[in-house]
Formats: C-alpha cells, sequence, structure tokens
C-alpha cells in the first residue's frame, strides 16, 4: 500500500507509519515541519500547513490509503484557528482524495465528539453528536468526522472514522508529561470524589487500529461510513490511574481535591481572562477539563471488534511497563 500520513510527526502519527513501514507499506508524511525521525526511516515528506490547500491536495497523489490524524488538539484557543486547521483542513483532505482518486480514507477523531460534560458508561457509537460544546476543539472534529462520513462513497471513496481515546504510552509529549509537570509544581488536584471511570487506549493499540480500519475498507464491508470507539477496552478509576503513573515516576499520589463546581468555575474564569487578553497559550484549567476530570466516560468497543478485528494487543500494565522503561519523565 501506498499511503499518506497527514500530521505523521505527532504522537500518534509516527507510531502509525512505524507500523506501516514495519509490515513493508510505503509511506509519504504531511507534516507542518520536517521529523529527523521520519527522515531517519527514509520517509518521503511533505512539508505544509492543513491550511494550504493545493500543498494538501498535491500530497494525496499517486495514494492508496490517507490515514488523516494531524489537526489542532488543544483545549484553549481561538475557534477560527480550530475551524481553519481541523475543518477546513479536513475538506482539503477529502478534495485530494477526490482529485486523485484514492481509493480509503482513515480519519481520526474523538470520543469527545459526543461528550457534553455529563458521564458517559459504556456507550456505543449510537450516542448522537454533542449539542452543547464545553471547547472547540471537540466541535471542530465532530464538524470534521461529519464531513468525512459524509464523503464516503462519493468518487469511489471509502472512509471511516477512528475515535481513540486519552491516547498514552513512550514519546507522549502531552498528557503523561503533562499530569507528572503538574504533580512536580504542586498544582495537581483530585477533581470530584475520585470515583469515576474512564477508559484510555495504548498508542501502539491505536494505531493498529488504523491499520485494521485501512485493510477493513472495501465495497461490501460494514466499516465504509462507520465511526469507531477504540480503547483499552478496560476502564479504570481515574484517580488510581494517575496514581499509579505518579507512583512510577517516584512522585506521591494526589492527596488534595476540589469540587467540580469550583473547577467548573475556575475553568470558566480562565477561559474568560485568556479570551479578553488575547492568549492562546493553554489554561491550567478549563470547563471542559473540569468535566473530563470528574465525570465517567468510557465506551463500548464491540463495533471495533467485530468490524475491524480489533484487540488491544498490549494490556494496560505492559504499556505501563514499556513507559517506565522508555523513561517516563
Amino acid at each position: 500500500m501506498n499511503a499518506l500520513v497527514t500530521g505523521a510527526s505527532g504522537f500518534l502519527g509516527l507510531y502509525i507509519v512505524e507500523q506501516l513501514l514495519a509490515r513493508g507499506d510505503r509511506v509519504r508524511a504531511l507534516c507542518r515541519n520536517r521529523s529527523r525521525q521520519l527522515d531517519g526511516w527514509g520517509v518521503e515528506t511533505s512539508v505544509a500547513d492543513l491550511r494550504d490547500r493545493p500543498a494538501v491536495i498535491g500530497a494525496c497523489r499517486g495514494v492508496d490509503c490517507v490515514f488523516h490524524v494531524g489537526g489542532m488538539t488543544a483545549i484553549g484557543g481561538r475557534w477560527n484557528d480550530f475551524y481553519q486547521t481541523n475543518v477546513l483542513g479536513t475538506q482539503h483532505v477529502i478534495d485530494g482524495c477526490r482529485t486523485y482518486g484514492v481509493p480509503r480514507l482513515v480519519y481520526t477523531s474523538s470520543p469527545s465528539v459526543t461528550y457534553e460534560g455529563r458521564s458517559q458508561r459504556g456507550v456505543n457509537e449510537s450516542a448522537p453528536y454533542a449539542r452543547r460544546w464545553l471547547c472547540h476543539y471537540p466541535r471542530s472534529k465532530a464538524m470534521a468526522e461529519q464531513q468525512v462520513l459524509a464523503a464516503n462513497g462519493h468518487d469511489g471513496l471509502l472512509c471511516c472514522s477512528i475515535r481513540p481515546h486519552l491516547i498514552w504510552g513512550p514519546r507522549d509529549r502531552y498528557l503523561v508529561p503533562g499530569i507528572l509537570a503538574n504533580a512536580r509544581e504542586g498544582r495537581l488536584r483530585r477533581v470530584g470524589a475520585g470515583d469515576n471511570v474512564i477508559d484510555t487506549v495504548y498508542v501502539e493499540n491505536a494505531a493498529a487500529a488504523h491499520l485494521l480500519a485501512a485493510d477493513a475498507l472495501a465495497s461490501g464491508s460494514p466499516s465504509p461510513g462507520q465511526a469507531y470507539f477504540v480503547t483499552q477496552g478496560e476502564p479504570v478509576n481515574c484517580w488510581a490511574w494517575i496514581d499509579k503513573i505518579l507512583t512510577l515516576a517516584g512522585l506521591p499520589p494526589v492527596r488534595r481535591s476540589i469540587s467540580p463546581r469550583t473547577a467548573w468555575l475556575i475553568g470558566a474564569a480562565y477561559e474568560s481572562a485568556y479570551r479578553l487578553l488575547g492568549l492562546r497559550a493553554q489554561p491550567p484549567m478549563t470547563r471542559f477539563l473540569a468535566a473530563q476530570l470528574s465525570t465517567s466516560h468510557y465506551f463500548d468497543i464491540s463495533r471495533a471488534r467485530r468490524d475491524l478485528g480489533y484487540e488491544p494487543k498490549v494490556s494496560i500494565a505492559e504499556g505501563l511497563r514499556r513507559l517506565v522503561n522508555a523513561g517516563l519523565q
């Protein structure tokens, strides 16, 4: 297979590229900046922003499948930035597929497209898109996912969407490093009673799901036009999982806590202040983050198992062992 991976130098993108190369596929990367790792692997790289329509369309030439992983993932920032990158950028990818007759498109979405701030316990893909958005990221991802799924079946293009939840593992630059940094600076607080249950997914499992999705996209298969939740299939207590990571890093567990309402109000205040000051940095707390840290959110992955043959090959325990061996910092 000749594959194009957008966002190939990012956390998940690198693992998708790595797994494609390992099985003998040829890969072209689309990234905002060159990557030493991709260069070392001999990957052809197109340096461009997703907002650059001609460049994105051109990168689709001669490929059999596009893995559209790239996008803006922050929980703070301006709507126009999210719209330009995640919504219009995705339309550019779709246009590129149609222009050059690419037969398959796998889109990286997020379970947050269905999240309104309330607990989600074992929900499946029948859950509707949210009607109330707590930040720009899930709204833009929902709009982009709907574009991808609506494009399925047009001009010979088959599409599906993968919704991995809380990806972690070696080479992570955000989730686990953010937890450890906040703990070391004394800013980590348990939000709520600490009994909320969440899903996560080890990065190699998330990458493997994308390859399975690409292989399943064929006429007569149930996967075209579908979205799939992808997790470990092993929900955990949110704060016990965080404490386990802290322990492995030689840090004490979280001892202080605040109420969900207090966290929500702090998040709302930060959002207002950042908006008024025109700051683009990530606020230390937002309403979305306050809700995520105090509610349960875990998902039924039966559809991915049935349609894609997905199974999380790397367990949480094994993933944590690999994370420690890679250097938990």
